[in-house]
């Protein structure tokens, strides 16, 4: 059954085990759940491991640290210390956590990376030179896990976390086994899903972080619309692992309505950062507010049910927890300032398709480029104060001559100041803020087109457009009145 959530996400490492010093004391064991309190989240997932263990005791897989004489390194020691800490005093730490969610009203879910089978022999998986989920040990280990956490413990469900390979496990399916076995992977899923929906007591439920596209998860043996018709899965979570920079032109279209006709939810990943450290010249900078506003608007407007994020800034200040109780209203997200900004091309093999950087060469001076973006907004709204349209251009000059337009319409009699692309290094490119008057973005899809008409001719470099924003600002009064 369909159903409106707001998620957050903890890995029980980053901000929790590797952080506080042992033995843990019970305000350090709680804090996962106690720092989104009173926030609109009414659902807390909890990563219980990775490849090197799990982050509790475990009956059936690996505990974190548990086949190591030495931790490698202080935060590992912490892990073991932390959960042993609790241990000794009786307590399960993973039981204290779904306790205090329960007590704060919140529904509890344990994410597994799929990828990942701590416990199990190296051999089996694709990295050790196994054939991965073919092999029946491979599946029933993971069961095994899935089970203890649906059945030992209180948990609302099982989240099945695809989405964490690669870099966080290694694949189910060698390549040129993924067709064959794509039906095997199925019926894996339908028996961890009766397993979970037919335990003792009240019926489990089942979520699925996936990849963004269908071609990609079926490029790696996942038939979700095969699993959403067949009723198999709660929800989705569309999302990739290695690209955390927050994209509000995810395309939900072919999940939504697979999930909907199902009656299935869609949560889209709302990644937590606006630039990493893998962008030349830029450091790690976290989403604000209102490029928060602005993806989750975008996702309502297509369709999705909720949202799901994880690792803001932290610890949570007054903004992260402002962020996490917005996202509960739609009608607030709606009326807020808004920050668009389009997703930039990655090495990530499952990236998806993006249209920056864009270069502009003088080999193809004249040709026309086109940069589509979505606004779930209406600018014609009269509480709308601003709309300003942002390009960054890398070794831009005054002298060089570009014509740009917006859905066909030229923006030469829009105002545009400009301002160095990088604090340190202003000359390596410029900002374009076009403040749109005349010519406005209209509500959904969008194209930007750009064309260079010339550039002096004693420059060898080439311009590239970095950077493409919408920033909407709303005020308390209408700036007409009919």
């Amino acid at each position: 059954m369909r159903r409106k959530r707001t998620i957050y996400f903890n890995d029980a490492r980053h901000y929790y085990m590797f952080i506080y010093e042992p033995p843990m004391r019970m305000r350090d064991a709680w804090a996962p759940i106690d720092e989104i309190g009173g926030t609109a989240v009414d659902t807390f997932v909890y990563g219980v491991g990775r490849g090197d263990g799990l982050f509790y005791p475990s009956e059936k897989g690996l505990r974190f640290g548990a086949d190591l004489e030495k931790m490698e390194i202080a935060p590992y020691w912490r892990v073991w210390e932390n959960m042993q800490s609790l241990i000794d005093r009786g307590l399960d730490p993973l039981t204290v956590l779904i306790d205090r969610a329960h007590d704060k009203g919140l529904d509890f879910f344990a994410s597994l990376r799929m990828g990942d089978c701590p416990g199990l022999d190296a051999k089996f998986s694709l990295e050790g030179g196994g054939r991965g989920y073919v092999h029946e040990e491979m599946r029933d280990h993971q069961f095994g896990v899935l089970e203890e956490l649906a059945t030992r413990y209180a948990t609302e469900g099982v989240e099945l976390d695809f989405a964490a390979t690669p870099g966080g496990g290694s694949y189910w399916f060698a390549a040129d086994e993924v067709e064959e076995h794509t039906p095997l992977m199925t019926d894996y899923i339908r028996r961890i899903s009766q397993m979970v929906r037919q335990r003792p007591g009240q019926p489990g439920q089942v979520g699925a972080r996936i990849y963004p596209t269908e071609e990609l998860n079926l490029k790696t043996g996942l038939d979700v619309r095969a699993w959403l018709e067949e009723g198999l899965v709660d929800y989705v979570v569309p999302m990739t692992y290695l690209y955390t920079v927050l994209d509000s032109n995810m395309p939900l279209d072919w999940i939504v309505e697979a999930a909907h006709n199902n009656d299935a939810s869609v949560y889209p990943m709302l990644q937590p950062f606006y630039t990493d450290e893998e962008r030349f010249r830029y450091n790690l900078e976290a989403a604000g507010p209102a490029m928060m506003r602005a993806a989750a608007a975008n996702n309502w407007a297509r369709g999705a049910d909720g949202h799901y994020t994880w690792f803001l800034k932290w610890p949570l200040g007054d903004a992260e927890r402002n962020t996490l109780s917005e996202l509960g209203d739609r009608d607030v997200v709606f009326e807020g300032d808004k920050h668009f900004f389009l997703r930039r091309k990655t090495e990530n093999e499952q990236d998806i398709d993006a249209y920056l950087p864009l270069p502009l060469t003088q080999e193809e001076a004249g040709k026309r480029f086109q940069l589509p973006f979505y606004i779930a907004d209406d600018p014609t709204n009269p509480r709308v104060q601003t709309v300003t349209l942002r390009l960054a251009i890398s070794d831009l000059v005054g002298a060089d001559k570009l014509d740009i337009r917006l859905n066909g319409a030229a923006l030469d009699d829009e105002s545009c100041t400009r301002s160095g692309i990088l604090s340190i290094e202003p000359y390596m490119g410029q900002w374009l803020d076009y403040d749109l008057q005349k010519v406005r973005p209209r509500q959904g899809d969008n194209v930007l087109e750009i064309t260079l008409v010339g550039r002096p001719t004693n420059i060898a470099s080439d311009l590239v457009v970095e950077s493409l924003e919408v920033v909407i600002r709303y005020g308390m009064f209408p700036t007409h009145v009919d």
